[in-house]
């Protein structure tokens, strides 16, 4: 969900120039928090199976300094089923006052966390209707709980947080994932002033959506109005009520100029006005990259909370700090998590996975030279134990929900190895194909919907990597064993052991290797289908060394390479069978095409320890001429196009006897 659970980040946030996020601590903190919330709830829902909510009015009464709510929620539904009676969640702290239906008064009961309704009339299947609950009460106090009262700079501060099952706290609502309302009305009650040493200051209150109106009432009360059209489950709905300052900045998304709203405390506006455009360079680059953003016609925000970490409520993500990883993180949530939310928690890696994954994506992309290093901790984390699945067992264990080193590192590899095997283009087409599936597209998702996306856009049958990767345990270890076969030729020995050999005995992967010497290298990449696979590959020169994996595109550890006798033999050239077409000859991919400024060029594979690459225009003019050095021939040039004409460009990289040409649209 949220609190960017990487346990890597303290190394990582400092590489990058971020704000400290002790990512441990975090995930210890949101554990701690939900775990009070799930004893005796032995499913997340309660409510009626047989409604699908179309709308809820919110209507709710608070103050940040006093533990108390008191609303009204409306519900507009359709039953699928005629229905004499209907159920919604609500903690048993909260007391029921009345339920309406049509301004009658409708009678029902209080089973456990439930507020169980008896019709007066039967509702016909397939007829829109609706039903008012109006309670009020103290929400349980779990220290770090669903609604939670605390304060900063001596100012009271309330908000919500809700996952994973924590919205029924606080609010009737329907407290699964799988029933998303089309939309919300917000209407937030509160004190118009909060009282600062000796003055007063404006209090706001903050939501889903664009807002509407702050209506003055008598006797020193707001009524703020928050509108969101989009379908959204109810454990992304919030509030925050302090003396927030507010400020507005714009980011272009296409044709679409789209505003973005900060509630911040006062006593940090200035550090959050500074910060903030470093989330509108990541939203140019998910909408660029993984498609349109989700709530295009109405806006993105940041609201300022006391937890160690970030919440992505959908279109306001509730932070604590504006740390650049933070930031990236939860507005990635907007399309992995928000647009589309995994169907159940066992499935929690399609969000927190995903959210990982783009929130280090558009790092790599700003900060190439840091890209090894952030995947070394991110693997170092996921192997720091042998075993677990990022399949949760048991979504009654917070613990495994929320597992940084499962949920968010090891989920967020399976797109890094998925990305390996089927090359950039078609993953990044694959990510955008799964965003516009129908199916679930606004709604909810499970790991089979993503696999269907991918197979399709790769045409590959991709069931052996989620049986080994998502429901299996475990990551292999290499032993390579290799000997020089003549000046330009290796065999190799490609064996592995894993690490939970009853779940996995054997981990089919392609297998990056760089064979170097003094003075040459180069990267070949085997497509490793079975244990003790023996390769021959021409190489062009001898080699002293061979590194595993040197672009850290695989979960693994512990690899160990053992260089054999020397065998003269020159029938190896050319080999059998001939290398795969990325091995060694050079692989130029452009991110974004097309291009945004800046654009990245990322060179992999070849052969030398620098590359010229060389931009044309139209015209065959020369715009852009940078000698870029290479390690293990792999580097990211990240170019700036401030006044180029739109058009298509050529770009030229000419590295160890090899030119590669690639073209990309302005």
């Amino acid at each position: 969900m949220k609190y960017i659970l990487l346990l890597l980040m303290l190394s990582v946030q400092v590489c990058f120039g971020q704000e400290k996020d002790d990512i441990e601590s975090i995930a210890r903190m949101e554990m701690q928090a939900h775990q009070n919330r799930m004893n005796g709830f032995a499913k997340e829902s309660f409510a009626s199976e047989n409604i699908d909510v179309k709308y809820y009015r919110c209507e709710w009464e608070v103050e940040p300094a006093v533990r108390y709510i008191k609303g009204k929620v409306t519900v507009y539904f359709k039953p699928t089923e005629a229905i004499s009676s209907l159920a919604f969640d609500l903690a048993d702290d909260l007391i029921v006052e009345e339920v309406r239906k049509n301004n009658v008064i409708q009678t029902f009961t209080r089973p456990t966390n439930t507020v169980s309704i008896n019709l007066a009339n039967t509702i016909n299947a397939g007829v829109l209707d609706s039903i008012s609950i109006l309670y009020k009460g103290v929400p349980a106090n779990s220290g770090f709980g669903s609604f939670i009262l605390n304060s900063h700079a001596g100012i009271p501060v309330m908000w919500t947080l809700s996952e994973p099952y924590g919205a029924r706290d606080w609010w009737p609502c329907k407290n699964g994932l799988t029933d998303k309302a089309d939309s919300i009305d917000i209407f937030i009650t509160h004190p118009s002033y909060i009282t600062t040493g000796t003055n007063d200051t404006v209090c706001r209150a903050a939501s889903n959506g664009m807002l509407q109106s702050e209506t003055l009432l008598p006797g020193g009360k707001t009524v703020t109005h928050w509108k969101h059209r989009y379908p959204i489950a109810s454990y992304l709905v919030c509030m925050a009520v302090t003396n927030y300052a507010t400020f507005n900045n714009t980011v272009q998304l296409g044709t679409t100029t789209l505003p973005m709203q900060t509630h911040c405390y006062p006593e940090n506006k200035a550090l959050w006005q500074t910060n903030t455009p470093l989330v509108l360079e990541a939203m140019q680059y998910f909408h660029n990259n993984f498609g349109p953003y989700p709530f295009i016609k109405e806006k993105y925000g940041h609201v300022q909370f006391g937890w160690g970490g970030g919440m992505e409520h959908q279109t306001s993500s509730f932070i604590v700090n504006t740390g650049e990883y933070l930031m990236a993180h939860e507005l990635g949530h907007q399309w992995f998590g928000d647009k589309i939310t995994c169907n159940s928690w066992e499935d929690i890696w399609l969000n927190e996975g995903f959210a990982t994954y783009l929130g280090y994506s558009h790092l790599e992309t700003k900060y190439p030279a840091n890209l090894l290093t952030y995947r070394r901790n991110l693997v170092n984390s996921i192997t720091s134990q042998p075993g677990g699945t990022v399949k949760v067992q048991d979504t009654t264990v917070l613990s495994q929900i929320f597992s940084g080193r499962l949920s968010y590192n090891k989920g967020s590899y399976l797109l890094f190895m998925l990305r390996f095997i089927v090359g950039d283009d078609v993953f990044l087409r694959a990510l955008k194909r799964y965003q516009q599936d129908p199916a679930v597209a606004y709604g909810t998702a499970t790991t089979a919907d993503f696999k269907r996306n991918i197979e399709a856009e790769s045409g590959k049958n991709l069931t052996y990597f989620f049986n080994q990767w998502y429901t299996g345990e475990g990551f292999p270890s290499y032993q390579v064993k290799w000997n020089v076969l003549d000046t330009n030729c290796v065999n190799i020995k490609l064996s592995q052991t894993t690490s939970m050999p009853t779940s996995v005995p054997f981990f089919k992967l392609p297998v990056q290797l760089t064979f170097k010497n003094a003075t040459e290298s180069k990267t070949i990449v085997l497509d490793n289908n079975t244990n003790a696979e023996t390769f021959i590959r021409t190489i062009g020169f001898k080699a002293d060394t061979v590194l595993v994996d040197p672009g850290l595109w695989l979960v693994t550890k512990n690899n160990t390479t053992e260089k054999t006798a020397d065998v003269n033999d020159s029938s190896c050239t050319p080999p059998p069978p001939p290398p795969p077409a990325n091995s060694g000859e050079g692989i130029v991919d452009i991110w974004p095409n097309p291009v945004t400024s800046p654009f990245v060029i990322s060179l992999h594979d070849f052969n030398d320890d620098n590359a010229l690459v060389t931009i044309y225009n139209k015209l065959g003019q020369r715009i852009y001429n940078q000698n870029i050095p290479l390690l293990f021939g792999i580097a990211q040039v990240k170019v700036p196009m401030k006044d180029w004409a739109r058009g298509v460009y050529i770009v030229k990289v000419v590295s160890g006897g090899k030119t590669v040409t690639k073209q990309f649209v302005r």
